[in-house]
């Protein structure tokens, strides 16, 4: 127990100090990246001792997971706006891409997401988290079919899901490991086969957006093997 600490023991009190662990973690991870972070830096930077930091969070995973939920609630509200004065598909994929581009801890947030912050997380944590993630995704569908009305709802889900997965591979070129940097201070030509974050993202959002359409019209290939000749 750290000098000077003292239990929580109000609701007022626990909800307080749960916050703090989660504003001390966030910080971190700003400062640093979310994959340098360690429970035991979480709980110095807060106060406390790690065995105190796990009677608010079971794990450090679950930490972050739920700084996920905080921060993609805080990108979804940007993105709800821009998309009501969206019209149209480059304006919706533009609004996905930039709103997503300009929130850099829910882009590392999401690179660690199923690869590391799903792994070491209790049943009850991942519920909550999947519950969140899927409301979520269903919301922001409706908000761009809504903005762009040839996309049905659930495309628009599936075209946010796609960013996801997008960023999650795109986002961690934005932060080389300091042999890469020299690596491409030194070699231009292989620095140029990785075009920059934003606009990567948008191209890959828009060659998306543009055939989910396209699938469910009749005739459109379905992916299913030809049926045997009789």
């Amino acid at each position: 127990m750290q000098p000077g600490f003292l239990r929580a023991r109000r609701p007022d009190q626990k909800s307080q100090r749960r916050e703090s662990i989660l504003a001390a973690a966030r910080q971190l991870a700003v400062r640093s990246g979310v994959s340098q972070v360690s429970l035991g830096n979480v709980a110095t930077a807060v106060g406390l001792a790690k065995s105190n930091v796990l009677r608010y969070f079971a794990t450090r995973e679950e930490i972050y997971l739920q700084l996920t939920m905080t921060e993609g609630d805080r990108w979804a509200a940007a993105l709800g706006e821009r998309l009501q004065r969206a019209r149209g598909m480059h304006e919706a994929v533009d609004a996905l891409a930039e709103t997503l581009a300009a929130e850099p801890l829910y882009c590392d947030l999401t690179t660690h997401m199923m690869t590391s912050l799903e792994v070491n997380a209790s049943v009850p944590a991942l519920r909550t988290f999947k519950q969140w993630n899927l409301a979520m995704h269903a919301r922001i569908g409706g908000q761009l079919a809504t903005a762009w009305p040839e996309l049905a709802p659930r495309e628009g889900s599936a075209l946010v899901m796609a960013a996801a997965a997008y960023v999650a591979r795109l986002y961690p070129l934005t932060r080389p490991t300091p042999a890469l940097t020299q690596l491409y201070a030194e070699n231009p030509e292989i620095a140029a086969a990785f075009p920059p974050f934003p606009a990567t993202l948008r191209h890959m959002l828009a060659a998306t957006a543009a055939g989910l359409p396209l699938v469910r019209r009749p005739g459109a290939p379905t992916g299913d093997p030809p049926a045997p000749a009789r």
